[in-house]
């Protein structure tokens, strides 16, 4: 059914964010639609996707700008993956060739060592096929693949398997990225401005590059922020700048 555009208040903010989730439903790939979406848990990110939140049929890329050492897009990427596996209550596939992945530190972030399947493909040899049959399978929750060159042939076969399982790939490149992704972040470690705050933990600069359906600024980016792990309640949210935080009450002096 087609609404007349004469008929759509469009100043209306509720309006407007139906709109961006029926544009997004036609422009995403055949069948994403029925597909659901995880959401970061933080409104002012996932207000600016177009689903309200990663579609989880889909390819979507992690730019590992680090290299191989990139701890920050690898912390990133486990709390997605911690995310995903904790609300369908399945496992999640990693495909690298690194064995150094600390599993106390992932189970921070919400990534149990139970619920983490490792596949190591060899040095030298491309880890494609098996992300691309990790996508397939439907009783995982997520599949995540350090790569180097993912070329725009691999990451559309990932694309499609994702698609027709509903079974998300995040693609961690270390390489350059490609054109078929669904969104595309760049994630950089960031400081703490509170190091001996109680609750804090991992801190993120994250920039949403590319994002279907949405345009970018004269920056070349869709938006960013600055993100950081609370170890409380395990919940990502807004870190605070200096000049925007309370002061924490001063403690009484004993007397006498």
């Amino acid at each position: 059914m087609r609404w007349p555009l004469s008929s759509i208040p469009v100043r209306s903010p509720e309006t407007l964010a139906q709109l961006r989730r029926r544009i997004a439903a036609l422009e995403a790939p055949e069948g994403q639609e029925n597909h659901a979406v995880l959401p970061f848990g933080v409104a002012e990110i996932d207000g600016v996707l177009p689903w309200g939140g990663l579609p989880l049929g889909a390819l979507h890329e992690i730019a590992a700008t680090g290299g191989l050492d990139d701890g920050a897009a690898l912390g990133f990427t486990a709390l997605l993956l911690g995310r995903l596996a904790c609300r369908q209550d399945k496992p999640v596939l990693w495909v690298g060739d690194r064995d150094d992945l600390y599993a106390p530190g992932l189970a921070s972030l919400g990534l149990p060592s139970s619920r983490l399947l490792m596949a190591r493909p060899g040095r030298g040899l491309h880890p494609h096929w098996a992300m691309e049959e990790g996508a397939r399978c439907r009783a995982l929750a997520g599949v995540v693949g350090e790569v180097w060159d993912l070329d725009g042939t691999a990451a559309r076969r990932l694309q499609i398997a994702a698609r027709a399982s509903g079974v998300p790939v995040l693609a961690l490149n270390r390489g350059a990225g490609n054109a078929v992704a669904l969104t595309r972040w760049r994630i950089a470690g960031a400081p703490s401005a509170f190091p001996d705050d109680e609750g804090g933990g991992c801190r993120w600069s994250v920039t949403l590059s590319y994002c279907r359906g949405r345009g970018v600024t004269d920056d070349g980016i869709v938006s960013s922020w600055l993100v950081e792990w609370s170890d409380e309640t395990h919940r990502l949210r807004l870190a605070a700048v200096p000049g925007d935080r309370t002061a924490p009450p001063k403690g009484r002096r004993a007397a006498g």
